[in-house]
């Protein structure tokens, strides 16, 4: 008697919960991000072989860019928004509250405080294209030391980070040096790009 062949069909597999799976994926990867702002002054660091990490949150940033302006940034929203009344209050300057709220969203600024009001008073895309000349740190009118003395009240758990361009002159790094010592301020970090350390031979 022949044997009857049974006709065998291939196993199906439903590919619509693993699509879904890695749409939900990358959604959830999309909203916990965090995008880098923008950066007003481009700063290319120096390499260092230092394994020392700096930390994520409540950094005030010093940025030195190679023309030698002096930028200054803070990452959290709040510390700026009490940053910008205390420095109102000192320097008796009067900001609304639309100028408050756009301080609190730059990543970093280099203007005078006498131009900081009518700069933040223009929209984004005059901003980016304005020329800021810097924070004026010379011992006449050190605004720098304001700033991140103002800062530090501000968030006394703050930590300052000096972001220097490798091009930037010695004397500019340690006026800025000088002035945070000036302020009490004589632990720091320096940012730099990561180098392999080279190997015992």
């Amino acid at each position: 008697m022949p044997k009857v062949k049974i006709h065998r069909t291939s196993p199906s597999l439903d590919m619509t919960p693993m699509v879904d799976l890695a749409f939900l994926l990358v959604t959830f990867f999309m909203l916990i991000s965090k995008f880098a702002p923008e950066e007003v002054l481009v700063v290319d660091t120096p390499s260092a072989t230092s394994e020392i990490k700096a930390p994520d949150a409540n950094i005030i940033t010093i940025s030195i860019g190679n023309d030698e302006r002096v930028f200054f940034g803070v990452d959290d929203k709040n510390t700026k928004l009490r940053l910008i009344d205390k420095i109102s209050e000192k320097y008796g300057v009067a900001f609304t509250d639309t100028e408050k709220q756009t301080f609190s969203t730059l990543a970093s600024f280099g203007v005078p405080i006498n131009q900081l009001k009518s700069y933040l008073s223009m929209n984004p895309e005059a901003m980016k294209k304005v020329n800021q000349p810097g924070i004026p740190i010379d011992s006449t009118r050190n605004e720098l030391g304001d700033w991140v003395q103002l800062a530090r009240y501000s968030n006394p758990q703050s930590i300052v980070a000096i972001k220097g361009d490798g091009k930037a002159g010695y004397p500019i790094a340690g006026r800025v040096i000088e002035i945070l010592q000036e302020k009490n301020v004589n632990r720091f970090n320096l940012v730099t790009d990561m180098e392999v350390k080279p190997r015992n031979l």
